[in-house]
């Protein structure tokens, strides 16, 4: 059996092991839900940006099709980037905190850090945006993390938002558009409530690409597009 094919399935069956944990702990993770009444409702989510060479093709993508979306930002690449974050926010996306310098043995050291960690990033988006988000997704998720930080969190104000769905383009190695596609259609742990993680950083070429034929799936299958 071709060894690409063979890692390539064995990525998605980990993503999709994966969402099943989150399937059930995605409805207590402090998501509220834009529109309840709609039967099926899909949000795009993109982590790690902004980046020059893959954002602005989202954007694009997003501006073509009039779809809205989440960009949790990692507050040093959006320092460099404000043009973007104002582009994101001027076009109607979300701008939400995702850390400031997305080291994950900085941010975890004590709910002290990572309150820091968050608050620097979110004077970025303040400056950029003129207010500040109050929405925050924890790096790498917040499922198994110390029950100090996530109440740091909430107690804080602010209100976290994992993902019961992946498009795997940190799991899969040099992903195609297609698999990223594929990756999309099958992990959902909710059909009816879909949050889809995506990366916008800048080795993400392949989830741009993939995009426009994501949102057509979704689209045909009845989902509604919604920002948090």
């Amino acid at each position: 059996m071709n060894r690409n094919f063979t890692a390539v399935c064995a990525a998605l069956l980990m993503c999709a092991m994966i969402f099943i944990f989150y399937g059930a702990f995605v409805s207590g993770n402090n998501i509220t839900f834009a529109d309840n009444n709609c039967q099926k409702v899909i949000y795009l989510t993109f982590d790690d940006g902004p980046s020059d060479k893959v954002t602005p093709k989202i954007l694009d993508i997003l501006k073509e099709e009039n779809v809205k979306a989440t960009f949790f930002v990692i507050g040093k690449n959006a320092e460099t980037r404000k043009k973007l974050l104002k582009r994101e926010a001027e076009e109607g996306h979300t701008v939400a905190v995702h850390s400031y310098s997305h080291i994950y043995n900085e941010i975890y050291a004590s709910p002290e850090s990572l309150l820091k960690d968050i608050e620097k990033c979110n004077k970025i988006i303040e400056e950029v945006t003129s207010k500040k988000s109050s929405v925050y997704r924890f790096p790498g998720g917040s499922f198994g993390l110390n029950e100090r930080l996530i109440s740091a969190v909430t107690n804080s104000g602010m209100r976290y938002v994992d993902w019961n769905a992946s498009t795997c383009d940190a799991e899969i190695s040099a992903p195609t558009p297609e698999q990223l596609l594929t990756a999309a259609i099958t992990t959902p742990a909710d059909r009816n409530r879909v949050v889809l993680l995506a990366h916008d950083s800048t080795t993400k070429t392949a989830t741009a690409e993939a995009l426009k034929s994501i949102i057509g799936y979704y689209r045909e299958n009845g989902y509604v597009f919604k920002a948090f």
